[in-house]
C-alpha cells in the first residue's frame, strides 16, 4: 500500500517529491508528450468505463453517484490491486481540470493508508 497518495493534473510540472506518477485516464491527454507528462505508468485499465465517463461528464451534481458506480466497476480489478502494490508516495495524474471530482480523487480515497 502506498505511504501517501496525491492527485495532480498531468499538465502540472512534475516534482521530485511526486514519487511514482501514474496516469489514470483511459485516453492519453491532449497536447502533452510522454516526456513532458513524466509518468512512470499509464494505468488506463483502472479508469472508468467509457459509458460511465460519458454519463458523468464531470457534472458536480453527479459526483456522488459517479463515485459509487466507479467503485462498483473497480471491484476485483487487477489494475487497482497493482496500484495497491506501489510503495512510497503515489501521485495519480489526470487531465481533468476538476481533480477534486475526478476518478483520480475516488482512487485516492481507495488507495490512501
Amino acid at each position: 500500500m502506498p505511504d501517501e497518495v496525491r492527485v495532480k493534473r498531468v499538465y502540472d510540472e512534475p516534482e521530485a517529491s511526486d514519487g511514482s506518477r501514474v496516469l489514470v485516464d483511459r485516453v492519453w491527454p491532449r497536447g502533452i508528450s510522454k516526456e513532458k507528462a513524466a509518468v512512470d505508468r499509464w494505468a488506463k485499465d483502472v479508469a472508468p468505463s467509457t459509458e460511465l465517463r460519458r454519463w458523468y461528464g464531470h457534472d458536480p451534481d453527479k459526483f456522488t453517484e459517479f463515485a459509487q458506480r466507479y467503485r462498483a466497476e473497480l471491484r476485483g480489478s487487477a489494475a487497482l490491486e497493482q496500484l495497491r502494490q506501489v510503495s512510497g508516495r503515489l501521485t495519480l495524474v489526470t487531465a481533468t481540470r476538476a481533480v477534486d471530482i475526478s476518478q483520480a480523487a475516488v482512487l485516492a480515497t481507495l488507495l490512501s493508508p
